[in-house]
């Protein structure tokens, strides 16, 4: 399965990068591959390298203006022209997409892949990994968007909620049949 994994490229506290590294590992092991911004610096570094430790593949898409900072060392490197490019492509090579701690680009990431969801625009899984609670205001936003009928689909239907990194790889190989 090629997993789409939007996150941010920041350096952060253990809390964070911890259970991502976790994650990475299950991806390796499990013989998929990381569809990522591939950016070989932060949260970004540690996610690749974790998925290429544990044997995965790594297939990056970065922008050209980030280009400096991609990391050289993979499977397949696409350098985008803009954002908006590097977002279709990294949601056309992926299977399921993985939602990780991140600021206003992994944001917009979130909600563009869960506006093409809601409209029926990809059946692709879709998993918040809510690592240390980082998205319970969004997903409070989101439930409230759902309850005051802003959304028309289940919330359900649309994202799961994972606590932690074994919980949000159940889910993605249940929802694609692997076994």
């Amino acid at each position: 399965m090629n997993i789409c994994v939007f996150l941010s490229a920041a350096d952060l506290d253990d809390r964070y990068t911890r259970p991502a590294r976790d994650f990475a590992t299950l991806i390796g092991k499990g013989g998929h591959t990381l569809v990522w911004g591939g950016s070989d610096v932060g949260l970004m570094k540690v996610v690749a390298d974790g998925v290429q430790e544990a044997g995965g593949r790594l297939l990056g898409v970065s922008v050209e203006f980030l280009s400096a900072k991609a990391r050289r060392d993979t499977d397949h490197m696409v350098i985008a022209k803009d954002l908006a490019e590097r977002k279709r492509l990294l949601l056309e090579k992926a299977d399921a997409v993985v939602i990780m701690v991140g600021g206003t680009g992994t944001l917009d990431e979130a909600t563009e892949i869960l506006e093409l969801k809601k409209h029926g625009h990809t059946d692709k899984p879709v998993v918040l990994l809510n690592t240390a609670g980082f998205y319970d205001g969004l997903k409070e936003q989101f439930r409230r968007m759902e309850t005051e009928g802003f959304l028309p689909r289940p919330l359900s239907d649309l994202v799961f909620f994972a606590q932690e990194p074994v919980g949000a790889m159940a889910y993605l190989e249940e929802s694609r049949g692997i076994e």
